[in-house]
């Protein structure tokens, strides 16, 4: 299928055969009729694709500064590639469109192939030929729905749900500033409610375009003489109940002219995206008005339960959530409440998207809402995209499900380049992502089912995709005899962990999970002067805060920070004295949120080491992430964020330092390929991933039940 995508360096925008979206459950997949491109969101997004680095770095100070904190913290060469894979990945554009459904995921009732859709949605409702999108930001229309009005679906909730937000009541008057889609919306849904609605925006072609479709019953120009006294006129001398702030500026006009027109006690809405540090006097403090912020389509926006699991709102508790809003809006458009004719100034085939973007950027001519029509006779495959000739006869062959963030910077760059080594295929959520790291790590091609990367030309398997996958996939993989690469952790649950178990034990292929730090050159520094034996150990990991609506947060999907994370930082403790957790004993800052990611962990080891990881998500941003001390014999090593170690013993102390972070990714990379080529093992031991994993479960146990020992 094909699908419109931007590099955010280049700004190249072209349409490229993609791999079709996987059903994931609680899923629609949908063949679009139409979509709307929004010249406000979509159109900044592109302007700023295609500016200067310079350009792009003016525009997101927030961003250069996280890149200079990457830098800091990690060196040059982990920064350069985050920052390339951001410049390099193919970005999708779109977020409101309408079709038909081709398929419903597993727990799907309320919808069934052949319904006609309308969805919404940043990286689903996609200007693309298919897209995949959750339940609940999708909604059904009627079988004689006109599709190229609902796909406005997602402007629409967004228009209405800042009306919601000014909770007016009916013969009450509203000022929209900023007559844009959202603004002209707006307009209509405040008109079909019985609200008075004056227009304002700063260019006159859109105030003749509301005025001339009687959305609206005053509009004027931004810069017309006496505006304010002409609204006050309208007003009664009043002045409006609310102001609805549709526009996109970085101007704080919009925010201080509202205070000006709003009437005492009235409320402004922010349903664009302005400034909000409004001049105090004499408006906004001696009216005593009400500042409202309106997010996106509705209540459910941002909340990954919501829109990702498809957990509704109860509908007593929550009456408009964002997919309410956006049934409520295709209600209006159905009984003709609304006329949204006029809106759509320009319709392109979808194959000449590119000329659209064109108009949006470069404003050639006036428009309103520009529509891409698909050809919906058109035949779509499940077929993998080719990208690359494949490599015959090598010894490991090499398969990728997920290619996220950490796999780009830390997995794919260390693959070796080998005559032993060859790249087959590439399978993740979303074809951008599949089809860019199949072009760049030179696999044969971007896959779309399962079946494409678990078939023979497969025989080893890398999984790096959301933790509540992992367990599923290593177990598919090892019933289709491969030899498997696993991101921490390899499951979420011990009754996952003992169903690999078996199964391991039973087919005998390597499981290789991604605790990296123990391939550390530094790590082995320690090991090679230290050896094994009785020795105690301090691992302090600033960890810092990760807020709790993160799916890593999420113990369905992430499993936690304990199971996701500290699980590393067991196994390095693990692996310096040589010996497997014995017993394990934890206690958690209390926490409103019970989080329990500010913890001490204690360990016993069967040698009769101990470890203690303190894993705080309490410190300071500014102190570096981890700190290890190991003390044995007389002597002591202290590494810093693995930047720098330090051994203590008789004579002078030995020091190792490195521009760099060296956390070992590479190492472990070409340590897990080459123990394949010489004997087909994995390099570490498969009782310690194992027992590893079953420790972290305990930590948990530990914490539930007031800090009781448990034995591993």
């Amino acid at each position: 299928m094909q699908q419109l995508t931007q590099k955010l360096g280049s700004g190249d925008m072209v349409i490229q055969e993609l791999p079709y979206p996987q059903v994931g459950k609680g899923m629609v997949v949908v063949k679009n009729h139409f979509s709307i491109i929004s010249a406000g969101t979509e159109g900044s997004t592109v302007t700023a694709a295609r500016k200067s680095l310079i350009g792009k770095a003016k525009e997101r100070p927030q961003q250069v500064k996280q890149v200079i904190d990457t830098l800091k913290k990690q060196g040059p060469v982990q920064t350069y590639r985050a920052v390339m894979k951001k410049l390099d990945a193919y970005s999708p554009l779109g977020y409101s469109c309408a079709g038909e459904v081709l398929e419903v995921g597993e727990g799907v009732t309320e919808f069934k192939v052949g319904d006609k859709v309308a969805c919404a949605g940043a990286g689903y409702a996609n200007h693309a030929e298919i897209v995949a999108v959750p339940v609940n930001l999708c909604v059904r229309l009627n079988t004689d729905a006109n599709l190229k009005d609902a796909a406005y679906n997602t402007l629409g909730a967004i228009s209405m749900q800042g009306i919601r937000q000014a909770d007016m009541r009916l013969g009450e008057t509203a000022v929209v500033i900023g007559l844009g889609l959202l603004g002209q919306l707006a307009c209509m849904i405040l008109k079909a409610s019985g609200i008075q609605v004056i227009g304002i925006d700063v260019s006159d072609a859109p105030v003749q375009q509301a005025i001339k479709n009687k959305v609206v019953d005053a509009a004027y120009t931004r810069d017309s003489a006496g505006i304010e006294e002409k609204i006050n006129a309208v007003t009664s001398g009043q002045g409006a109940d609310a102001v609805i702030i549709a526009a996109a500026t970085s101007s704080l006009d919009p925010i201080n002219f509202a205070g000006a027109i709003a009437r005492k006690k009235g409320k402004v809405i922010v349903l664009g995206a302005v400034p909000t540090g409004f001049e105090r006097d004499p408006h906004w403090y001696r009216k005593e008005l009400e500042l409202k912020m309106a997010c996106s389509y509705g209540p459910g926006r941002y909340d990954l339960n919501y829109e990702e699991k498809g957990i509704d709102y109860p509908y007593a508790f929550v009456r408009w959530t964002e997919k309410r809003n956006m049934e409520a809006f295709q209600r209006l458009i159905e009984t003709k409440a609304i006329n949204l004719d006029y809106l759509t100034t320009h319709e392109f085939n979808f194959d000449d998207a590119p000329k659209a973007f064109d108009l949006v950027v470069k404003r050639t001519e006036p428009f309103s809402g520009i529509a891409l029509k698909y050809d919906v006779e058109k035949e779509v495959t499940k077929q993998a995209i080719k990208v690359n000739d494949l490599k015959a006869n090598s010894k490991v062959a090499v398969s990728f499900i997920g290619a996220g963030s950490y796999a780009q910077g830390n997995l794919l760059p260390n693959i070796p380049e080998s005559n032993d080594v060859s790249r087959i295929g590439v399978l993740t959520n979303t074809g951008t992502s599949s089809k860019r790291v199949a072009e760049k790590f030179k696999f044969g091609f971007c896959a779309t089912q399962e079946e494409d990367v678990l078939d023979d030309k497969t025989n080893t398997l890398f999984i790096a995709t959301r933790h509540d996958s992992h367990a599923e996939y290593v177990l598919k993989g090892l019933k289709s005899g491969k030899n498997i690469f696993v991101e921490k952790p390899i499951c979420l649950t011990e009754g996952e962990l003992d169903e690999i178990i078996t199964l391991q034990q039973k087919v005998q292929k390597p499981v290789m999970i991604g605790f990296n730090r123990r391939f550390s050159p530094f790590i082995s520094t320690i090991k090679k002067k230290f050896g094994e034996g009785p020795m105690t150990m301090i691992y302090r990991v600033n960890a810092g805060n990760i807020p709790k609506d993160n799916w890593i947060q999420d113990m369905e999907i992430g499993g936690g920070r304990i199971i996701g994370e500290a699980c590393h930082f067991i196994d390095l403790l693990t692996f310096i004295n040589g010996s497997l957790p014995k017993t394990v004993t934890a206690m958690a800052l209390p926490d409103p949120n019970g989080l329990n990611d500010t913890v001490n962990i204690s360990i016993q080891f069967e040698n009769g080491s101990t470890g203690i990881v303190a894993y705080y998500a309490n410190g300071s941003k500014e102190l570096p992430k981890e700190y290890l001390e190991v003390f044995a014999s007389g002597n002591t090593a202290i590494l810093s964020d693995f930047k720098e170690l330090k051994i203590y013993g008789k004579g002078k102390p030995f020091k190792n330092k490195s521009f760099n972070q060296n956390k070992g990714q590479k190492e472990m990379v070409e340590a897990f390929i080459n123990g394949l080529l010489k004997d087909g093992q994995s390099p570490i031991p498969m009782k310690d991933i194992f027992a590893v994993t079953r420790a972290t479960f305990k930590v948990l146990e530990s914490i539930k039940n007031g800090s009781q020992p448990y034995a591993v």
